[in-house]
């Protein structure tokens, strides 16, 4: 019985599940930004806003489609699926009313993103950081 548990956990799990780590949203440490709530990364990945706190321009950089950082990521945060999210942008762009993230395809890209502008904001496992950036946002496991 134990056994059977066990192997239905192991098979039930999501992939990321496996390794799990938290996801960080990280700027630039220049951007003049310390910490941001839920709130306020909900809104700059969503569209809703593109500014920090402070008044500074927001520039949101988001993983490739395929990533399954980027699949978590939105889950974590707004309970939604990769198409969900692709949906609700294809919705968005239609109406004119704001513009989806950056997209890049590979984390190192956004990382360096990151490095290169104050404006850039980010979002990765917590393991995958190689660069001097401040993390203003956790999402737990």
């Amino acid at each position: 019985m134990l056994r059977r548990l066990l192997l239905f956990l192991f098979f039930a799990l999501p992939p990321i599940a496996a390794n799990a780590e938290s996801i960080v949203v990280v700027v630039n440490p220049e951007s003049g930004v310390e910490s941001l709530s839920r709130d306020e990364v909900i809104n700059i990945f969503l569209g809703r806003f593109r500014q920090f706190p402070t008044g500074n321009m927001a520039l949101p950089i988001d993983l490739s489609r395929e990533d399954p950082v980027r699949r978590e990521f939105y889950q974590r945060l707004v309970g939604k699926t990769p198409s969900e999210i692709n949906s609700y942008w294809s919705r968005l762009i239609l109406s004119a009313k704001t513009r989806p993230p950056i997209q890049v395809e590979r984390v190192e890209d956004a990382l360096t993103l990151v490095h290169r502008s104050a404006s850039a904001i980010a979002y990765l496992e917590r393991r995958q950081m190689n660069k001097p950036m401040r993390i203003v946002f956790e999402l737990p496991l």
